[in-house]
């Protein structure tokens, strides 16, 4: 990532002809919120006194005790390639904190620092991060409102003509490397409509930034080719979801605490503790890394998304798979995350997670190679394999009775998380959805 000091960003907002500032930060349900200020009070920004409101923001304060800080984080400074018509503009990532200069406990960027400091207490010195958003795209109707007509149909790695979504797809990665994003591959995904851009891994805190940009920018540059895109883990019923596989890695010191060459499997003693403490947490940790109602329509045999707690090195349908690069590539990878996830917290979680297994030196039960979507009950309990909860209110159950995962949030963010979620789950369960009135209004 590049690094920048308060005169670059003063010297480079005059060269590019920025004339406004985006201070954005996100709320804990993951939603992009930004205060945006003409170039007129970026020395203002610099200073660390720009202040708003934190009471109208999802899951903050009280209206009482509302007033906030915005604190820039330099390195995070980028121009938006798509606004140079009328002057153009930049954003700086913001951490949030109280007048008296502490860390709001409720900033989810904020919360995850503080879980990589107890990291560092472990000796490992970097978290890293490789994420695999997938997304749909829809067109617009004559309003410019997303309808469900999808804008191709292709399948996976299809090409254009089949693969309408190409020269959207290209756009998107060329406003994102010029924003200073490696592109790693870009292609369409399995189910009609679906597509996936990876980009290179990054320190957590930098792969979270780079999250929340790249959704932005897929939803910008989608717009103007007359498409929206939508990041809903199920948008569709009867083809594939929408996932954000996580590629983990922990390192100390440069070297990769993952891998072993001498080890089964050439992964360390570390990896297996990581890999168990995920595996013990991971029912716990789902209402965090699947947030919504619709995450779990997702969550089910047949469409490649996991939905059974166990590991394996060879195949795609357990939570965790061991990809075959070794060396510094050596990683755990978590599929049953999805785009809908704050990945601040999600980080969080994961991280705590596998901590746990470290802290505790946890041994991981024996992988498993064979596809477990065709196991009935009885071989799945043998073989040890727990299913993920199968709604949100059964997740939000595991989250609040799981100490480390609750720990991970901390006190302010887990009570407002589990009050947002719990009224979603109450708004979706007192509702009476299409399906019904389609299966029972003629039979009763």
């Amino acid at each position: 990532m590049a690094k920048f000091t308060r005169e670059d960003i003063v010297r480079l907002s005059q060269e590019e002809n920025v004339k406004f500032i985006r201070l954005q930060f996100t709320d804990i349900l993951g939603t992009i919120k930004n205060v945006e200020i003409p170039i007129s009070q970026l020395e203002k920004a610099l200073d660390n006194k720009m202040m708003f409101d934190g009471s109208s923001i999802e899951g903050f304060v009280r209206i009482e005790e509302s007033d906030m800080y915005l604190i820039p984080d330099l390195d995070t400074w980028v121009v938006f390639p798509w606004t140079a018509e009328k002057g153009k503009v930049a954003r700086l990532i913001c951490d949030i904190q109280n007048p008296d200069g502490t860390p709001f406990l409720g900033d989810p960027r904020a919360n995850l620092k503080r879980v990589l400091k107890e990291m560092e207490e472990l000796g490992f010195t970097d978290f890293n991060l490789g994420p695999e958003p997938e997304f749909f795209l829809f067109k617009l109707d004559e309003k410019g409102e997303p309808t469900l007509e999808l804008n191709d149909n292709g399948g996976y790695f299809d090409l254009a003509p089949t693969d309408l979504g190409e020269n959207c797809r290209r756009d998107i990665v060329l406003e994102l490397e010029e924003m200073g994003f490696e592109i790693e591959a870009s292609h369409h995904e399995v189910a009609p409509g679906q597509h996936e851009i990876d980009f290179k891994y990054a320190d957590a805190i930098t792969a979270c930034d780079n999250i929340q940009t790249f959704k932005l920018v897929v939803k910008t540059i989608a717009r103007k080719h007359g498409l929206h895109a939508t990041f809903m883990p199920k948008p569709l019923f009867g083809v594939n979801g929408s996932g954000m596989h996580m590629n983990l890695s922990l390192f100390k010191d440069g070297e990769n605490a993952f891998y072993d060459p001498k080890g089964d499997l050439e992964l360390s003693d570390t990896a297996r503790q990581f890999i168990a403490g995920t595996i013990k947490n991971a029912t716990s940790f789902t209402a965090v890394t699947n947030p919504t109602v619709n995450s779990y329509k997702r969550l089910v045999p047949g469409y490649e998304a996991p939905c059974y707690v166990a590991w394996s090195a060879q195949n795609r349908s357990p939570l965790i798979r061991i990809p075959a690069s070794r060396g510094l590539s050596t990683r755990v990878e978590v599929r049953s995350v999805d785009p809908a996830a704050n990945p601040y917290l999600a980080m969080a979680v994961l991280l705590q997670a596998g901590l746990d297994g470290i802290k505790n030196k946890l041994t991981p039960p024996a992988p498993v190679d064979r596809n477990i979507y065709v196991m009935d009950k009885e071989e799945r309990e043998e073989a040890g394999i727990s299913d993920l909860p199968a709604n949100l209110s059964m997740a939000l159950q595991e989250l609040q009775s799981n100490e480390v995962i609750s720990a991970a949030l901390g006190e302010h963010i887990l009570e407002h998380f589990v009050e947002a979620k719990e009224i979603e789950w109450d708004m979706f369960r007192t509702q009476v959805h299409p399906w019904e009135r389609e299966q029972y209004l003629s039979m009763y």
